[in-house]
């Protein structure tokens, strides 16, 4: 190449000099796909945190579910927060019977969730509320669901364990009730007799002498669906519909039809928190009340009865006890449950004598004379 050809060369090649934007030309395919480039890596970007975003969301709702079940039917999680903050920062001595059931319901939702109470600790208010939403959502799709088997469920039982005349359908809440000779059964207040006709006709008709609330145990939560009105503790909480229902909700629908089974499993409590299992009972024993009912939708009030505070009676049965004798006596009625609930367990019976006539211990024996006849024959 010449010198003057060179030299052509080397001006073709220098950069154009800049407007007076100071933008130094460049060509538009080049801009454009660079900017399509740019635009891709951001795509991807956004895809990425909606993925995350997603997934946090799924997270959240789904662990969720446990807040109805397990932690508390009605209150809210922000007063449950509130009322462990306050704890925090006043004192807690005079605090209200309303209050102490907000720290309990905290200690349950921790456990329940032993990550929540860091998490909240970590995030600014509108990331801890949008979570708590989230958690929220999931734990009323919960308490519909739950709801919404039992409906169906608590019918086919009715219909299996008393064989009514007037059989009740799984899709007509209309028919339960009162109304119906054996809901209404199920449903009347521990102190009176359902047998009695001026009984029916007094609760039918609603009177002042007959008023249906959460200040009465209903018969269906006692064992036999009978009361000892001289020792109203006995057989509380012990009656076959709610082993069906605690176990269709907390295991399988298929395991409530094993209710009537038992079994001396009491080393499978230490397994298992006695708060969370309380609070378990507490939904269903509430749930079962309302599939029995002709309410056909969840709510808080039914005539005279308050669903809310017949939760708190129950929740202050198990956890406020009077004294260590009626603790001692929940912690009987827990460990009956959990037997209900988990089934025989003989692990304590297995001793070495027991464990050497089983046929694990006795293949090893044969094996063991089969080597060393072959040894001995070499």
């Amino acid at each position: 190449m010449s010198v003057a050809e060179l030299h052509h060369h080397n001006e073709t090649r220098r950069l154009a000099l800049p407007d007076l934007s100071g933008a130094v030309p460049t060509s538009t395919e080049a801009r454009a796909k660079r900017h399509i480039a740019a635009l891709e890596e951001e795509l991807q970007v956004m895809k990425q945190e909606r993925g995350t975003k997603q997934r946090k969301t799924t997270y959240h709702v789904s662990q969720g579910r446990a807040v109805r079940r397990m932690v508390a039917l009605y209150a809210n999680i922000e007063d449950l927060i509130s009322e462990n903050d306050r704890r925090c920062e006043e004192d807690w001595e005079d605090s209200t019977a309303d209050q102490n059931r907000l720290q309990r319901g905290y200690i349950a939702l921790a456990n329940a969730l032993p990550w929540i109470h860091e998490r909240l600790a970590e995030l600014d208010a509108d990331d801890a509320e949008d979570m708590l939403k989230k958690i929220k959502k999931g734990a009323d799709a919960a308490r519909g669901d739950d709801t919404s088997t039992l409906k169906d469920l608590v019918a086919a039982w009715v219909n299996e364990s008393f064989h009514p005349s007037n059989l009740l359908k799984s899709d007509d809440k209309q028919s339960r009730g009162f109304a119906h000779d054996i809901c209404g059964k199920l449903l009347c207040p521990s102190e009176w007799d359902w047998s009695k006709d001026y009984v029916k006709a007094g609760i039918r008709d609603r009177t002042s002498e007959y008023i249906v609330s959460e200040n009465s145990w209903p018969l269906f939560v006692y064992e036999n669906y009978s009361v000892n009105n001289s020792n109203l503790e006995q057989g509380l909480f012990m009656s076959k519909v709610l082993v069906q229902a605690f176990k269709a909700t907390f295991t399988s629908p298929s395991s409530a039809k094993e209710a009537d089974g038992d079994g001396d499993g009491a080393d499978i409590l230490e397994n298992n928190r006695r708060a969370r299992r309380a609070l378990n009972q507490v939904k269903v024993k509430t749930c079962v009340r309302f599939a029995l009912s002709n309410v056909s939708s969840w709510r808080t009030i039914d005539g005279d009865f308050d669903y809310e505070a017949f939760w708190n009676n129950i929740v202050d049965f198990f956890e406020d006890a009077p004294g260590p004798v009626a603790r001692r006596r929940v912690t009987i009625l827990l460990e009956w449950w959990t037997r209900k609930v988990f089934g025989k367990n003989h692990r304590e019976d297995l001793t070495p004598e027991v464990v050497s006539k089983m046929s694990v211990t006795a293949l090893a024996e044969q094996r063991k004379v089969l080597e060393d006849a072959a040894f001995d024959s070499d």
